[in-house]
């Protein structure tokens, strides 16, 4: 980490407190930081990590408290004074129009690129970061954004947010960058940070996957209940006191317990694409892990399935199959309805009569999952954008897992989610299928995967592995993750 003097900082967020309502998001937090150093933000749900983050973009002013630039108190700071000083950020919900394409993104992202042949500028810009910080990406400037993967598009938003025009790139906030990449393009882009801060750029790196904080970051910030419980170098922290200082209880790994799969008639299936590779089975009382690189018919796979149980617009009272969406924003929250609405709306069938809903059941239904999922608000009217990511995914995971469905399908569900709810939820689908509940359960990350009862590996959209018991390993899933199609 680079010594220099507190009136070097790059930045400096002193006694920030903010307020909605009777809830304190931060209460007194001071966060100086220094060139050349990336720092690692940790916290759970709702600890206040958005709400600073919030502040030093300069969309959110405290109601208590200073920013500092350069030693230097700013009066009225905000998201123009932050750009202009070189603060980026990429939040963990994506900002891109889906309607523009990536070349047109970056128009709006950098507002220098104006005049004669401002798209030949921006496509050589965002190209030229593209292959600077994920190498092989594939991705076409010129595709409408809205046609691209959910790893695409926050590959696209991180390349735009580093790019450099006119105005040098100074701090960068990442908020969750990892959360729908695979391994691969992780492990890219976290090469690529250190190699920023190195060349005496700032990062504040936020993300629950505490392997990730460790290794990339030269200090750790750790808030709770809106405020800094914890600000110490990286070395000698490990993942153990990292969740202590949290305030969580530390647990072992989840063990997975191999049981002897059912060969009668499946619960789910998906025939072979193409005419290649394997088709996929899941017995009742399985959790079926779907690995292999990002964007390679995973998703897809679940939606065939999906569509396959459940072709009707009305609603069943006892459905087949319950969906819980990764990409939240675009197939998840209705965003102008209030947290009880978006938890109930899998259930009305069972919280109505003759078409009016029993308002005191559906308090009851969700209070209960609230508690039982730990989440954070007071008031479930109030609008589902109030919570944060996280507990936004919480009430996506409370809709399904409530609902009488004997399968759930799952995309990549615990984007953003803390370590915490993270060991919850995984007690919750043991439990669960434990009853004789079926899991497919596509996620990017391999320590998931590893919890399940059998995996498929996915390659250019076809399963070109099915591993069980013994051979569920990290090193077996990446090895097959490149193996070609079996005809």
């Amino acid at each position: 980490m680079t010594n220099t003097r507190p009136q070097d900082a790059v930045m400096e967020v002193r006694d920030a407190r903010v307020s909605f309502g009777a809830v304190k998001a931060l209460d007194g937090v001071t966060l100086a930081i220094q060139p050349g150093e990336c720092i690692g933000l940790v916290g759970h749900n709702g600890a206040g990590k958005s709400t600073i983050v919030n502040v030093i973009n300069g969309g959110l002013t405290p109601h208590e408290g200073r920013v500092a630039l350069g030693g230097k108190f700013i009066e009225k700071y905000n998201v123009k004074v932050a750009r202009d000083h070189g603060v980026r950020c990429v939040f963990q919900e994506l900002s891109l129009c889906p309607n523009l394409t990536v070349t047109e993104n970056t128009r709006i992202m950098h507002r220098s690129l104006a005049g004669w042949g401002w798209r030949k500028k921006a496509r050589a810009v965002v190209r030229a970061k593209l292959d600077e910080i994920f190498p092989g990406h594939r991705i076409p400037v010129g595709a409408l954004v809205g046609d691209l993967t959910i790893a695409e598009r926050q590959m696209v938003e991180i390349a735009t947010a580093f790019s450099e025009v006119t105005q040098k790139v100074r701090l960068i906030i990442l908020d969750e960058p990892t959360s729908s990449l695979d391994a691969g393009l992780a492990a890219q882009l976290l090469a690529f940070v250190r190699a920023f801060v190195k060349t005496g750029g700032s990062v504040i790196f936020i993300s629950h996957i505490l392997g990730e904080i460790l290794s990339t970051c030269d200090r750790i910030v750790v808030m709770k209940d809106g405020k800094v419980v914890a600000a110490r170098p990286s070395e000698g922290c490990t993942e153990h006191s990292l969740v202590e200082s949290m305030g969580s209880v530390v647990k072992g790994p989840s063990a997975r317990s191999i049981r002897e799969i059912n060969t009668g008639e499946p619960v789910l299936s998906a025939v072979r694409r193409a005419g290649q590779g394997l088709p996929l089975k899941a017995h009742r009382g399985e959790i079926i892990g779907l690995a292999g690189l990002g964007g390679h018919g995973q998703t897809e796979t679940l939606i065939d399935i999906y569509l396959k149980q459940s072709g009707n617009w009305v609603r069943e009272r006892a459905p087949k199959v319950a969906f819980i969406a990764g990409d939240r924003r675009l197939n998840g929250v209705f965003p102008l309805w209030s947290i009880i609405k978006n938890m109930s709306i899998g259930h009305l069938p069972d919280l109505s009569t003759k078409g009016f809903i029993r308002r005191q059941d559906e308090a009851k239904l969700v209070e209960n999952w609230k508690s039982k999922i730990e989440i954070r608000t007071k008031n479930v009217e109030n609008d589902i954008l109030s919570l944060s990511g996280g507990n936004q995914q919480k009430v996506l995971f409370a809709r399904a897992l409530a609902t009488r469905a004997d399968a759930v399908l799952m995309d990549d569900p615990t984007r953003g989610v803390d370590i915490g709810t993270k060991q919850e939820v995984y007690s919750i689908l043991r439990s669960e299928a434990d009853k004789g509940r079926t899991f497919v359960w596509y996620s990017t990350e391999m320590d998931e995967i590893c919890l399940c009862d059998r995996v498929y590996v996915f390659n250019s959209g076809v399963i070109v592995a099915e591993l069980t018991g013994d051979q569920v390993t990290e090193k077996n899933i990446l090895a097959a993750s490149f193996r070609s199609a079996a005809a």
